[in-house]
């Protein structure tokens, strides 16, 4: 009852606050869902899949697909993409469903150093199995059961477009770029009444401290730090993370919490640890790459939640077009 009662009161919050977006630890594994700017910025046409599983003690209170496919046209300068995520919270399947697309354009200001400007537009909806759902009067001590005399709601889904846009800048070695999300704040509230999403602001970048590379194989191996920011409504986060690619293996260690913030209620964070440390092993084959992660919690929810796996696959077709690399963004494949 402990465990029904606490899910329960998440994926309540989850429902009734003002939301927050999936977030994922291998976001260079999902480069479109991080910013539209990486639209086209490949070597060739890329297939990209993500699945998260978060809390995983919790029986699947927060599971995350993402599906993504881009390709960049060379006569344009342009790069196009398709990108589809979905988050499924709790045994209401409460579920966040974005399908939308993706545009880009490469600008080489000097010989060194390139931008891409990215725009994202986006078909959104909310939605919730409410057959699935338990209420109150369902509950005693001798379990959960009998029907409820709570009503379905009229608008179990909640359909409403979106807009997003990004810029990033990149030299052979470094890189960084925002994103500025949900610009339309579009109209998530169930039971007719109006929750508007909070605009979401992401800055991110990195630099590779040792690039190495031979004749035939220009880079197989290089070292890079990067972070990430993301403000979103009230809540802050910070990722820190490093990166080590030996062809053909790639592992990453990353830090995500804000330590001693103090949170817009003038007060700290409950825990100053921060809150997890996340753990990245990937294999890249030819045009095949697969990545694991997992994030070990060390907050408070470190016995009750079982952290978060989460796995990456992506494949790129070979390109023959000549001048490709001038495009690569220098950051992790993970």
């Amino acid at each position: 009852m402990k465990r029904l009662a606490l899910i329960i009161f998440i994926v309540s919050v989850f429902a009734w606050t003002k939301g927050q977006d999936p977030q994922f630890t291998q976001f260079y594994a999902n480069p479109l869902y991080l910013a539209p700017s990486f639209a086209g910025a490949t070597a060739g046409d890329r297939l990209s899949s993500v699945y998260r599983n978060q809390w995983p003690e919790l029986n699947n209170v927060f599971v995350s697909y993402s599906f993504s496919y881009d390709h960049f046209f060379e006569n344009f300068n342009s790069g196009v993409g398709v990108l589809v995520m979905r988050d499924v919270a709790g045994s209401g399947d409460m579920g966040l469903l974005n399908a939308g697309i993706l545009y880009s354009y490469d600008i080489k200001v000097n010989k060194d150093f390139h931008l891409r400007p990215g725009v994202h537009f986006n078909y959104t909806q909310m939605g919730i199995d409410y057959y699935k759902l338990i209420w109150n009067d369902q509950l005693s001590s001798g379990g959960v059961g009998g029907a409820t005399i709570e009503q379905p709601p009229t608008d179990a889904y909640k359909p409403d477009v979106d807009f997003a846009v990004s810029l990033i800048g990149y030299t052979d070695r470094a890189w960084g770029g925002f994103t500025v999300d949900h610009l339309l704040r579009p109209n998530y509230g169930l039971y007719n009444n109006e929750a508007r999403w909070p605009i979401k602001y992401t800055i991110f970048g990195g630099y590779q401290i040792v690039k190495r590379g031979q004749l035939l194989n220009p880079v197989d191996e290089t070292l890079s730090l990067a972070f990430y920011y993301m403000h979103q409504d009230i809540y802050n986060q910070v990722v820190l993370g490093l990166y080590w690619y030996k062809a053909p293996l790639m592992l990453g260690f990353w830090y995500r919490g804000i330590p001693f913030f103090r949170g817009g209620n003038g007060e700290y964070q409950k825990d100053p640890r921060g809150d997890a440390l996340a753990f990245l092993v990937g294999y890249k084959m030819n045009q095949l790459r697969v990545g694991y992660s997992y994030d070990f919690t060390i907050s408070n929810l470190v016995s009750s939640t079982g952290g978060a796996h989460e796995v990456s696959i992506t494949y790129e077709f070979k390109s023959t077009r000549k001048k490709q690399k001038a495009r690569m963004v220098p950051c992790p494949e993970f």
